[in-house]
């Protein structure tokens, strides 16, 4: 599933593309994509003859901010990737994968085209005047992003603190910390030193303050390397993300620590693979590799 690295690769890539170009109309071809409205037409209508002034990024979550050719706004363009979402820029007469879900189209023969082999991506249109929370449900459970103000080391601990689960289980909840997934919980984790079967009770300040820098790091290394490619994902462009060459943990059960050396195990931590080394991540926190 895309993390924030690989969301916000998209969002970047998106603003370069697709900004204030009049959408001239719209294909669903799987009806189940449009998560609201609940009619496919009043979608289409919805979103043709406006532009996209600005794309932003809440967590996972991608939202187009939608502006007529006036000052008065037009709503907005939600967009969840869930598990194999993608968004291309692709000429119009570019052949159709047979997993493309929507096209939106534009001048100049451009289109916008969605494509998900899971089906499980949504598309949203929320109307003007409507909150994009009340039709856009799960933007409301989320976190503070980990790039925002509001993510601080209190404000860490007040999500971690009390807490008898896993610290590895935690990150993966998004009332915890918005954007982060299993690829970079692992990585995180690996910088700041701490095993994932730690419970967050047992963290001390400093270990969640180590953990903080360490979740900014490892999301900014992402982003800069276009995000990880380890199945599907791609960037608008159609281009793979780099990251996984460089990653610490992650997908690397049975190689050599980059640090010191130490094969890298794996284990299931309520149902997902956590990867760690136990010679640079103990209990205590010490962190050893940077």
């Amino acid at each position: 599933m895309p993390e924030l690295p690989e969301v916000e690769t998209v969002r970047r890539g998106l603003n370069q593309l697709t900004l204030n170009q009049e959408i001239t109309g719209g294909d669903v071809l799987l009806d189940r994509t449009i998560a609201y409205p609940f009619s496919v037409g009043e979608f289409v209508n919805g979103i043709e003859k406006n532009a996209i002034a600005a794309w932003h990024r809440r967590g996972k979550y991608l939202l187009a901010e939608l502006s007529s050719f006036s000052p008065s706004s037009t709503g907005w363009l939600g967009v969840h990737l869930r598990m194999t979402g993608q968004l291309l820029w692709l000429d119009r007469d570019e052949p159709l994968h047979k997993h493309t879900r929507v096209r939106l189209f534009f001048g100049d023969r451009q289109e916008l085209r969605f494509v998900d082999q899971r089906t499980f991506g949504k598309i949203w249109w929320v109307p003007p005047g409507v909150a994009v929370e009340s039709i856009m449900t799960g933007l409301a459970k989320l976190a503070a992003d980990p790039f925002s103000p509001e993510f601080t080391v209190e404000y860490l601990a007040s999500k971690l603190q009390n807490r008898r689960r896993p610290i590895k289980t935690a990150l993966l909840d998004q009332s915890v910390v918005a954007g982060l997934g299993n690829i970079y919980a692992d990585e995180a984790l690996f910088k700041s030193g701490i095993l994932p079967e730690t419970l967050c009770i047992d963290l001390q300040l400093k270990q969640i303050e180590l953990l903080r820098t360490a979740i900014i790091q490892v999301l900014e290394t992402s982003i800069e390397a276009g995000g990880t490619t380890f199945s599907n994902f791609l960037n608008v462009n159609g281009t793979n993300g780099n990251y996984g060459g460089v990653a610490w943990v992650y997908n690397r059960a049975g190689e050599p620590c980059r640090v010191c050396g130490t094969s890298i195990q794996r284990i299931r931590l309520a149902g997902r693979s956590s990867h760690f080394c136990s010679e640079c991540q103990t209990l205590r926190g010490v962190r050893r590799g940077d």
